[in-house]
């Protein structure tokens, strides 16, 4: 999908009186669709779900973003402690049940945004995972609410050579070997030139539960 496919959907949106958000992990592969809404309409809100177990790299990206595009960042988290994010056992569920961790620290803090919300901005892409692949550029979400998906044809020859065009930022750690970067004890360096192998290692997990329901709690 072209720039000028994008704009011209984000302006019937607008024309509609839909109310728009957009939600980034903050990956360099995030990087392009926030410098093509930048340049659309930077008053579209971008959410932001901090976990509270991303990489410190994760979080100054988000804010060299942030001033460099002039776009308009909220961030939210769960709102339970992580003194309560335990098992029996007492450990932190990212290690005995890494499915509900995801639901308390990323699906259930926006689901009352997306509630909120007529459209849903996500920067999936068809060559990431099975799921995304069967998903559709515009499509039925929770609670009503449509989920548009601009980048998904795009591969990530196409993404690299648009940062590259541009002279977009990249995330720090894209030099150390980290292709797809989520929570820091969930997340390794890339293995075999997967990009999404690297994250939840060794399970079999590939979703953190916003693109798919991974539990029901």
């Amino acid at each position: 999908m072209t720039f000028e496919h994008i704009q011209n959907q984000i302006l019937e949106f607008n024309s509609l009186g839909k109310r728009m958000f957009v939600t980034s992990s903050f990956q360099t592969h995030s990087v392009v669709l926030l410098h093509v809404l930048s340049r659309i309409d930077p008053s579209i809100p971008v959410f932001f779900v901090n976990t509270g177990f991303l990489f410190p790299e994760t979080i100054r990206y988000k804010n060299t973003i942030a001033q460099e595009f002039g776009i308009n960042i909220i961030e939210i988290q769960s709102a339970l402690p992580k003194s309560q994010q335990i098992d029996r056992a007492g450990d932190l569920l990212f290690a005995s049940d890494p499915d509900y961790c995801c639901y308390l620290n990323k699906v259930q803090p926006l689901e009352p945004i997306i509630a909120e919300h007529d459209v849903w901005i996500n920067g999936v892409r068809a060559d990431q995972t099975e799921v995304r692949k069967a998903m559709k550029t515009i499509e039925q979400s929770k609670f009503g609410t449509l989920r548009y998906h601009p980048m998904l044809d795009w591969s990530k020859k196409e993404i690299f050579q648009y940062i590259k065009a541009y002279n977009l930022p990249r995330h720090p750690l894209d030099d150390s070997g980290y292709m797809s970067i989520g929570c820091e004890p969930c997340t390794r360096k890339m293995v075999l030139g997967d990009e999404r192998s690297a994250r939840w290692y060794g399970l079999n997990k590939t979703e953190c539960g916003l693109n798919t329901e991974l539990v029901k709690k």
